[in-house]
């Protein structure tokens, strides 16, 4: 897939860094295993989510919004990283929360991601029940805001990819790119790590 005639903003510091990881590639007595630090995009601490965002954020741009809407979980580094991405653009960003976690009190609803989104300049406008339709509780805040005067922009949450996954090929395809004399594996990490062939230059 041809990327570049995509719109693409720049919102993460790539490439992001290769590592070997000697002591693991040690232990499993081969290959050698090298990670891909996509922790290290740099955009509100980082994660893999920065890569899709920077397509999908220059859509929201070209289609003239001006406030995104996304959702998650109560503690989503996609919903973090959205709306770091949105202050960066000069886009105004909304969040709806699902609780998908009720045993860890209070505290956890205002804490840890949730701080940095409202820190970012982010609006948390519902923390919904587990088991909400989302996508559907976003239409209508989208439909509230257009009533407003507002332009809305919907990004699905952090797993959805829209278009067959097209935002997503852009870690893939330079994954499998990835070259290293000494590399055999490398893993992309953010939180969720996942292997990949290198290609090795002999």
């Amino acid at each position: 897939m041809h990327l570049a005639r995509f719109p693409r903003v720049s919102l993460g510091h790539f490439p992001t860094p290769l590592e070997p990881l000697s002591h693991l590639s040690k232990l499993l007595g081969g290959p050698n295993i090298w990670i891909k630090r996509d922790d290290a995009t740099g955009l509100a601490s980082g994660g893999n989510k920065t890569r899709k965002l920077e397509f999908l954020l220059a859509d929201a741009l070209e289609k003239k919004a001006d406030v995104v809407i996304t959702q998650g979980a109560t503690q989503s580094n996609h919903v973090r990283q959205t709306i770091a991405g949105a202050a960066k653009l000069g886009l105004k960003a909304k969040a709806l929360l699902e609780k998908r976690v009720t045993d860890f009190g209070e505290d956890y609803q205002r804490s840890g991601n949730v701080l940095l989104d409202n820190l970012l300049g982010g609006e948390i406008v519902a923390h919904l029940p587990g088991g909400t339709d989302m996508q559907q509780a976003m239409e209508e805040y989208a439909a509230t805001l257009r009533e407003q005067g507002y332009n809305p922009y919907i990004i699905p949450g952090g797993r959805f990819e829209p278009d067959g996954g097209r935002w997503v090929m852009s870690p893939v395809q330079k994954s499998c790119c990835i070259s290293h004399p000494n590399a055999d594996c490398a893993l992309i990490t953010s939180f969720m790590p996942r292997a990949v062939p290198v290609l090795r230059r002999d």
